[in-house]
């Protein structure tokens, strides 16, 4: 989501590189705070366990930027030796076996070693010799209703604002429910108008290589109905993987329609990192797009 924020401010002429590890560093604290206080701990955390967790929806990154502000990246960034997988097993191990009883110093502790893990937080951001508190600074990049949720599933009524039933809503962020043709069409019209798209959906399909840059159906062909959406989503043949920003749109030489995304899995392909998703893949496995409210 942030790379779609990013983008959407140098469509408007005004480049700015944001933080991923501040928004991350707050959601680990959040959950971690939110379980020694209540001490019902294994009802507070994300995926109703004992595990903390840097997964969830793209949605969620707006709303946490919202509450606790944001920074750009050259103020706060991880060391590059840094693993999330690893601070994440410590504050599980922490909220699970508390040093003390004292609820002050044990998110005093929590604190501490993000501080150590991923780095100390300013107290101000500093940018173009003006200084903001981090939600200044939040608020100045992306409002709290600046992009709209979309999604299409037809076990809600079209219309209407729901949360999405998937393991990563852990906010139960809602989203409105739109046919898939009219979901399409807000897509392209985005990409085309100038607006990067902020794509959520499945990328765990035979169809879908990084290496060869490439995401087709192996019936890529036919158009996917509404019907067949439905049927893959309740079959858990669509799942909610990753996130990308879909920033372009492509044809190749046969005239069939892609969609150009920016991935973060590196540059280790053949277009660069860049992906290109067929139409039709993208109609059958999105699980939600966020796109700029017109």
């Amino acid at each position: 989501m942030l790379a779609t924020i990013e983008t959407e401010h140098l469509m408007q002429g005004d480049s700015v590189n944001l933080s991923p590890d501040y928004v991350a560093r707050m959601y680990l604290a959040e959950q971690a705070t939110k379980s020694l206080l209540t001490r019902t701990r294994n009802a507070v955390l994300p995926n109703q366990g004992t595990t903390i967790t840097t997964r969830g929806m793209a949605g969620m990154l707006i709303d946490l930027i919202q509450t606790y502000g944001l920074y750009h990246f050259d103020a706060y960034h991880k060391r590059g030796d840094t693993s999330y997988k690893v601070i994440e097993r410590k504050l599980s191990q922490a909220v699970l076996a508390p040093k003390t009883s004292n609820v002050a110093e044990q998110i005093g502790y929590i604190n501490t070693m993000l501080d150590d893990e991923i780095g100390a937080v300013p107290r101000q951001v500093f940018l173009y010799r003006a200084i903001y508190t981090p939600q200044e600074f939040a608020h100045s990049v992306c409002k709290s209703d600046e992009y709209l949720a979309l999604t299409s599933f037809t076990h809600h009524p079209f219309g209407t604002y729901f949360p999405l039933e998937v393991p990563d809503n852990y906010f139960h962020d809602t989203f409105l429910n739109v046919p898939i043709d009219t979901l399409m069409h807000c897509m392209e019209q985005s990409v085309r108008s100038g607006h990067p798209v902020c794509w959520e959906g499945d990328t765990s399909e035979d169809g879908f290589s990084f290496a060869e840059g490439i995401a087709k159906l192996d019936n890529d062909n036919q158009l996917p109905t509404q019907a067949q959406r439905q049927k893959a989503f309740e079959t858990y043949q669509t799942t909610d993987d990753h996130c990308m920003e879909i920033m372009g749109i492509a044809h190749d030489e046969a005239g069939n329609k892609y969609f150009i995304c920016k991935n973060s899995w590196g540059k280790h392909n053949r277009f660069g990192g860049f992906m290109y998703l067929s139409y039709n893949y993208v109609r059958l496995k999105t699980i939600a797009v966020y796109v700029v409210r017109n």
